[in-house]
């Protein structure tokens, strides 16, 4: 009976061991040394153009002076002619000066981070940073830091 009772005894502690194992009860491997949550790797530096918007204006004031230098032009139906045509043209001409004014570039950084997740920045100036180079991110990722690779 004793025998019986001895083994009773250790196959239940374990089967809680192996229970509480599987259960997460059991202690995890510590992470690996040097890892840092906002340090990552590089991997491309771009420098993107967003087109400008239009409002209208520079199409209304390219109309205007274009009519105006087109009615120079000619006599009679010409005359017309020219001003409708200097018109549509300084339209044209006044709407991709607004849009071309308005332009904006920006750096986009993209990061291979240390946890393995991948994440992009803007930044308005260019970074010093290029492609392969270790850094941590400062600030929230408002400035970068370059590390020892």
């Amino acid at each position: 009976m004793t025998r019986f009772l001895s083994l009773t005894v250790q196959i239940t502690v374990s089967a809680v061991a192996i229970s509480m194992g599987s259960l997460g009860f059991a202690q995890s491997a510590p992470p690996p040394a040097g890892t840092c949550a906002d340090c990552g790797r590089v991997q491309s530096v771009r420098a993107v153009e967003e087109k400008g918007k239009t409002s209208g204006v520079g199409a209304v004031a390219g109309g205007v002076l274009g009519g105006v230098i087109g009615h120079q032009i000619g006599s009679g139906r010409g005359n017309t002619v020219a001003t409708i045509a200097g018109a549509g043209g300084g339209a044209y001409v006044g709407n991709k000066v607004e849009q071309n004014r308005n332009t904006k570039t920006y750096w986009s950084v993209t990061l291979k981070m240390d946890a393995g997740n991948t994440r992009t920045f803007k930044y308005t100036n260019q970074p010093t940073v290029k492609e392969g180079d270790h850094v941590k991110l400062v600030d929230g990722g408002k400035r970068l830091a370059l590390l020892a690779n």
